[in-house]
């Protein structure tokens, strides 16, 4: 393998601006977000507008609420933030005891645009047992299979949305009662989903049997609700109950919730949930998001032992396992990096000059803190590269005597077929090893957590979490045979 270049493209392996241009974003990126509430006599557009809020770092690409009255649908979506779609004058217009909610990243090369909002969600249908409405997250890996399959037998798209095979293979089935056509429907999708569906007098949650993508049930009173999070429960005062199993189908109604566990049990929950899709603030299977990145630097800590003065996060994934690993070591933890509150994960980058600054936008160094020391730099994950670069270059035009990163999770080597978006031919860790990596970003050493450490901080059972973009080995055959 030879040696890399510091002003080499992680890509094609060349000083390439083109490619560089990819790169503006160095994180994994999540599907969507999903909420659900059946509470009459609530005004649940107001509930899942702040709801959008909380699931916002999901998905910034569009966004919509689809709400029911008992007589009609109402749906107000477009593309851009919570705060950008909704005011005062539509969420009124959002009438109803029921609602759904969504926040959509769209994938590589499947960006929303005012002339493709068909592809946003939710999405509505009428079919034979009515008007449905439905969010999804996830993918489904035997898309084209079933795209193929339909439409030899008379169905048409619109969309690039799963949500529109979702919906033509309940149509299928819809002369099965209710339950059993969604559980005819699960027996014919491959991947992983977590669905959310309205219908005039129901709200239902379905998870995929392995329950790679989350789905969690609260209550707000004597009223239940779904959401990818728990945090967007405590964005509305409502509690958390429990995660939707993998293989359930739970139904909400006037009498309350109805769970169905349509198959076994097969829990592969996605690990990179942990290490930095969800908010710090949300709890999967019991377990508190912040706590787990706070054992993963505890536990880098014992496998990672650098002579060192500081211990700084990259703000705000990085937080968790930073004080984990200050912890850990007895080192000082200290905020080296100031985070800019105002700029997002979507932050626009239409030059390459913009492309080059957008990090230093983001992220500032406290000089005060970093000069003259040794430091240890905490942050989630490695992906492609160039963004760890900039941090480690401005942190050590800062004054920092050293900088040695720490990572926790192991090197990201395999794409995701299951909804995470991390441009698998662009990982660094695939083409480069540690030393080059760390040659690369211009860091003094860098260290990855362990793949045994990372999921021993979980609390849970190993084999309770897909880790394929570590290790290559694939919960659901991602050609969906």
């Amino acid at each position: 393998m030879s040696s890399f270049n510091q002003e080499n493209c992680v890509s094609c392996g060349h000083h390439c601006t083109s490619c560089q241009a990819a790169f503006a974003d160095d994180k994994v990126k999540d599907e969507c977000g999903v909420f659900g509430i059946y509470a009459p006599g609530v005004d649940v557009a107001q509930i899942c507008y702040f709801a959008l809020y909380a699931l916002q770092h999901r998905g910034q690409e569009s966004t919509g609420i689809a709400t029911f009255d008992g007589d009609d649908f109402y749906v107000e979506k477009d593309s851009g933030l919570v705060s950008e779609i909704f005011d005062i004058e539509n969420l009124h217009r959002l009438k109803g005891d029921i609602a759904l909610a969504h926040c959509r990243y769209g994938g590589r090369n499947k960006k929303i645009s005012n002339d493709n909002i068909i592809n946003a969600l939710p999405m509505s249908f009428n079919y034979y047992h009515g008007e449905i409405a439905l969010s999804y997250n996830g993918a489904l890996v035997n898309k084209d299979a079933l795209w193929q399959q339909l439409t030899e037998n008379g169905a048409v798209f619109q969309t690039e949305s799963d949500c529109e095979i979702i919906a033509s293979l309940l149509a299928k089935h819809s002369k099965e009662a209710l339950v059993d056509s969604f559980a005819k429907t699960m027996g014919e999708l491959k991947g992983a989903y977590a669905l959310v569906a309205m219908m005039k007098d129901k709200l239902i949650g379905v998870r995929d049997p392995h329950g790679i993508r989350p789905l969690t049930i609260g209550k707000l009173g004597e009223h239940y609700l779904l959401s990818s999070e728990s945090c967007a429960f405590d964005a509305v005062g409502a509690e958390t109950i429990r995660d939707v199993r993998p293989g359930e189908i739970v139904v909400i109604d006037k009498d309350g919730l109805h769970t169905y566990q349509i198959f076994d049990e097969q829990p592969n929950f996605c690990i990179f949930e942990h290490v930095y899709i969800a908010r710090p603030d949300s709890v999967f299977d019991g377990q508190s998001v912040s706590e787990v990145r706070r054992r993963m630097g505890q536990i880098l800590a014992e496998e990672a032992k650098i002579d060192a003065d500081i211990v700084i996060p990259v703000p705000d994934s990085g937080t968790a396992c930073a004080l984990g690993y200050a912890e850990g070591s007895g080192l000082p933890f200290r905020m080296g990096l100031l985070k800019n509150r105002y700029i997002g994960r979507t932050f626009i980058q239409p030059t390459q000059e913009m492309r080059e600054r957008s990090v230093h936008i983001k992220l500032n160094p406290i000089r005060a803190t970093l000069e003259g020391q040794r430091v240890i730099m905490v942050d989630d994950s490695v992906v492609r590269g160039t963004t760890s670069k900039q941090i480690v270059e401005m942190v050590r035009n800062a004054g920092a005597k050293e900088v040695h990163l720490v990572l926790s999770c192991p090197p990201v080597k395999f794409g995701c077929p299951y909804g995470i978006d991390t441009a698998s031919g662009q990982l660094i860790a695939v083409t480069h090893t540690v030393e080059q990596i760390s040659e690369y970003i211009g860091a003094d050493s860098v260290h990855f957590l362990s793949q045994e450490g990372m999921l021993r901080a979980t609390g849970l059972k190993p084999e309770d979490f897909c880790v394929a973009c570590f290790d290559g080995n694939y919960i659901v055959d991602p050609e969906g045979k």
